[in-house]
């Protein structure tokens, strides 16, 4: 790559990849290596934390070379690569079998120097040069079964990644892991909880904030941990497996219908919410249990399919200061929705004053919307339990024939729950069962430190 920039020590500068460089913008000072790009209108910059920056050219004010370098385009390229070697994988019988399979994300993938982009690795052989270690866990079995961002996730993905896995299981392995974007894991761990009905063996979500060949990548603990906990206990159902805090030391394993994404950036993200987690595990396979409330391991138990109707429509709402009936109009024509009230599952339905007349007709509109189809209340505070019985307007909601009371099942996994009861059973029967722990959604009591911890 070869670029040129007027704005470079007051003269045209030929630059070359690979030469070291610092780029002042109106905001902010970058120095790194000019990565190679094919992009005309970007100056694409590796830092020495290992990350890609991408800065317009319109934008540098001042861009000076500090260390020139010797190699052409193609020999950048190439120094940049991670090294692997080509491991092939023989099968070993002493060891147990893992099948991987693959929906997207960042956990099986590398940077393509030539493009700035992330290239995706999903062979056996492929997993096995970016974690070598992976052989001395398992055999490991690995496809593609799509390769998506987890945010265009539908019904649709998630009863096929079900099938895929009674298929793999057909096969007689002994776990499978499932690689999958983070930002709605807590909906997918959820589904296939509920889909995956009778299920006995392991099923670990797993997924990565960083790819996989960046020095503060989270990829390669993520799964190495989620191989060992598969390998060395008797868990049998849906989880997740993410990091236990900062460091690369352990991974925690969450119940798949307890569990949240609670920050955006961060390695150790996903928390179990009002339950424990089931336990912690290091790369090297020591377990630390704090909860064996689990399905355990039966390869002799099948499992059967009952899937989420894909056409369905289940809408979510979240009541705040100044809510208007008609924001809930549009439900009337869906098959069920989920409110997050606030505090204890309440909402404005109250007439106090002239300002607060609009209440009425949300009052009403609820119970217009209760007539025709299940309305299941949870909470905007994620942590707690609701109770529809404690203030006036709860206990109006309730009267309304508004679900959920006593209930502390997360609005994702009241959501997916909805979706696959209406999807299975008769209406009058799924009133019934929201209120009903069918997957650990619903814990029996508070824990008294789930939230101070």
């Amino acid at each position: 790559m070869r670029c040129k920039l007027n704005k470079t020590m007051g003269k045209k500068t030929l630059l070359h990849s690979c030469d070291e460089v610092e780029v002042e913008t109106k905001d902010q000072k970058y120095k790194g290596l000019l990565m190679p790009n094919s992009d005309s209108k970007k100056i694409i910059l590796k830092l020495k934390s290992g990350y890609n920056v991408g800065i317009f050219k319109k934008d540098v004010k001042k861009m000076q070379v500090i260390k020139k370098t010797k190699k052409n385009a193609k020999a950048c390229e190439k120094s940049l690569e991670p090294k692997l070697k080509k491991i092939k994988q023989k099968h070993n019988n002493k060891l147990p079998t893992i099948s991987i399979l693959h929906t997207g994300g960042t956990i099986a993938s590398k940077i393509d120097y030539a493009t700035g982009g992330v290239s995706a690795k999903f062979t056996p052989e492929e997993l096995l040069d970016l974690f070598p270690e992976l052989r001395k866990i398992a055999n490991i079995n690995s496809r593609l079964l799509s390769n998506m961002w987890s945010g265009d996730m539908r019904f649709y993905h998630h009863n096929y990644i079900a099938k895929e896995i009674k298929k793999e299981l057909a096969k007689g392995v002994d776990g499978i892991i499932v690689t999958h974007g983070t930002d709605t894991m807590g909906y997918t761990a959820a589904a296939l909880s509920f889909i995956l009905e009778g299920l006995s063996m392991p099923i670990l979500l797993v997924g990565s904030q960083r790819s996989s060949d960046r020095g503060s990548s989270d990829a390669a603990l993520n799964l190495l941990c989620a191989a060992q906990y598969i390998t060395k206990s008797d868990f049998g159902e849906v989880g997740i497996c993410m990091h236990e805090d900062s460091s690369d030391e352990s991974c925690v394993i969450l119940p798949a219908t307890k569990t949240r994404k609670m920050h955006t950036s961060r390695r150790d993200t996903f928390r179990a919410i009002s339950t424990d987690p089931y336990a912690t595990v290091s790369k090297q396979g020591t377990i630390n249990h704090f909860n064996k409330n689990y399905t355990k391991k039966d390869k002799n138990k099948k499992v059967k399919i009952k899937p989420i109707k894909e056409t369905l429509k289940i809408g979510m709402v979240k009541f705040r200061p100044n809510f208007y009936a008609k924001e809930l109009e549009h439900y009337k024509t869906f098959d069920g929705l989920i409110i997050e009230g606030t505090g204890l599952g309440n909402g404005p339905v109250d007439v106090i004053d002239e300002a607060t007349k609009e209440h009425n007709k949300i009052l009403k509109t609820i119970t217009q919307l209760c007539q025709k189809l299940p309305v299941v209340m949870t909470s905007q505070t994620i942590y707690g339990r609701v109770n529809m019985n404690v203030y006036t307007y709860g206990r109006k909601l309730k009267e309304a024939g508004v679900l959920g009371n006593y209930s502390d099942m997360l609005p994702e996994t009241a959501y997916i729950k909805l979706a696959w009861l209406l999807s299975n059973y008769p209406k009058n029967k799924v009133k019934e069962m929201v209120q009903e722990n069918l997957r650990g959604e619903i814990t029996k009591r508070s824990l008294q430190h789930e939230f101070t911890e």
